[in-house]
């Protein structure tokens, strides 16, 4: 099967940043685009220790027959919401120039259920927040945290409203995953034109210096405009501090470094960074 942009749609208000973003990422790769909305059929059953000591044996049963009712009426509620929701996705999808976007409707977990995908996935896209998320503009999505530390996909991370990507920047530690994500920014369709910036958080020294040439190198070699800094400092700050800067539309990151980036995304510094970003970011492994 080739592999596809996969869309995860649900309910929340990052559905529409989501499908806009899969659609762009499907048409510059060239690649299949699906959409995929996963029902999650877990009953939430009160604990029936909550119950026993306030009603009669009888009672008890009857409220647990309710109750599993109650929850397969949910279920299929949740069911016809999510088709509405995939055929509104493939008609936008449809309308941004898309040809034939496919949609999947799933049972299951989130998480479980993209990581049984995920051979056949290109690129994941998914939005902060999911659904059943607290609303505050502080949180993320647990989903999404597990996502990242489960799957071997790139994932790109969006917000709300669809920008096109023009100016990108990489955070650069000189791993060889970073060196990788250089190499796939540099020749990459779906960087075609943008303009390309790298950023070392760290020590302003030889070596660095040397790993800064060297991507540049690979990004002006590949045809791009391409500038980079090395900054002092916390990684996160700096890397928000440089986005305001110049005006960046996206993020590249890799999931493992040998730095104090490593930290963002496998430590408590993941939350803040993802939280915190107002736009794109994509994850690489």
């Amino acid at each position: 099967m080739t592999e596809h942009v996969l869309a995860a749609i649900d309910g929340s208000r990052f559905s529409e940043g989501v499908c806009d973003y899969a659609a762009w990422a499907s048409l510059a790769l060239s690649a299949p685009l699906s959409f995929v909305h996963v029902v999650d059929n877990h009953s939430q059953v009160p604990d029936e220790h909550n119950l026993s000591g306030n009603l009669r044996f009888g009672a008890r049963e009857r409220l647990m027959k309710e109750l599993s009712e109650l929850d397969e009426q949910r279920a299929k509620v949740n069911r016809e919401q999510g088709k509405l929701m995939l055929e509104a996705a493939k008609a936008r999808a449809v309308e941004g120039g898309v040809n034939d976007p496919v949609t999947r409707q799933l049972n299951g977990t989130l998480v479980e259920t993209l990581v049984e995908l995920e051979k056949d996935i290109r690129l994941l896209v998914v939005g902060k927040r999911g659904e059943t998320a607290h609303q505050a503009s502080g949180h993320l999505g647990s989903n999404l945290e597990r996502a990242v530390r489960e799957m071997h996909r790139p994932i790109l991370m969006v917000p709300k409203t669809f920008k096109q990507p023009e100016k990108v920047l990489i955070a650069f530690d000189g791993s060889k995953t970073a060196r990788k994500g250089v190499e796939m920014l540099a020749r990459s369709p779906l960087f075609a034109g943008a303009e390309c910036h790298v950023l070392i958080v760290g020590a302003d020294t030889v070596e660095p210096r040397l790993q800064l040439g060297w991507a540049l190198s690979t990004l002006h070699d590949a045809g791009h405009k391409a500038e980079g800094a090395i900054r002092a400092g916390d990684v996160d700050d700096a890397l928000q501090t440089y986005e305001g800067e110049h005006g960046i539309d996206l993020l590249v990151m890799g999931a493992y470094g040998h730095s104090r980036i490593r930290h963002l995304l496998v430590g408590s510094t993941t939350t803040a960074m993802l939280r915190s970003s107002r736009i794109p970011v994509l994850i690489l492994r």
